[in-house]
């Protein structure tokens, strides 16, 4: 029988912080609203400590803001934080492509276009988190191919500001459909071994999020028209 692994302070503050960055990233925890850590304690089923712990690390990645006086805040999402995530992502994922598209064999072509099809059954079942999570596996499968699987860790940990705007889009009507569409384009270049038309399709699909702060109404101070 497997013996049972105790749960460390580390580990937990790490579980901890994992859900509540999933919780502001989804926006389940929305822009502007208030945290209690004694609450969350409560709901996780674990002392404040980790809660903290926690906390201190969002506000170090600028995802929440703590006020001596009124309390801590999920950060609003401001233009400013997303075109820099946009930036850093953009100038690393278009370079991981390009090695991608030299790179890639008939499984890798395989595996792309075998997420294509989950993504376009996410679509239909109308499951957006279930596309979400696939979106996160096609650009995953990019760096993986090109064998740049740490550059994929540095974009995922910059881009929380980017996820927050991609979420919000996601239930936009036809918003699922043209991202597949775009990811069928990158993913068709991959396979033909091109990696200018590759990189220049990616960065088209990457820019999306400019047109969907302009949607949202998004100014620089995080407020919305």
């Amino acid at each position: 029988m497997a013996t049972r692994v105790p749960l460390t302070r580390t580990r937990l503050s790490d579980a901890v912080y994992e859900k509540l960055r999933e919780q502001i990233v989804r926006t389940a925890l929305p822009p502007g609203s208030r945290i209690a850590e004694s609450e969350f304690a409560e709901q996780l089923g674990v002392s404040r400590t980790p809660v903290r712990e926690a906390l201190l690390r969002l506000a170090d990645e600028g995802l929440v803001e703590m006020f001596p006086q009124s309390g801590i805040y999920v950060t609003p999402i401001r233009r400013a934080a997303v075109s820099e995530a946009q930036f850093i992502r953009e100038h690393l994922e278009c370079a991981v492509i390009r090695e991608a598209a030299s790179r890639i064999d008939a499984a890798g072509i395989a595996s792309l276009r075998a997420t294509l099809v989950l993504q376009e059954l996410a679509q239909s079942a109308r499951d957006l988190d279930g596309f979400y999570g696939l979106d996160e596996r096609l650009h995953e499968q990019f760096s993986q191919i090109a064998g740049r699987d740490g550059i994929w860790r540095m974009i995922k940990h910059s881009k929380p500001h980017l996820d927050r705007v991609r979420w919000l889009s996601l239930p936009v009507a036809e918003q699922v459909p043209h991202l597949i569409r775009q990811h069928r384009t990158v993913v068709d270049a991959v396979a033909q071994h091109d990696p200018d038309i590759a990189a220049a399709a990616l960065r088209v699909h990457l820019r999306e999020v400019y047109r969907t702060i302009e949607q949202l109404g998004i100014r620089d101070d995080g407020n919305e028209n």
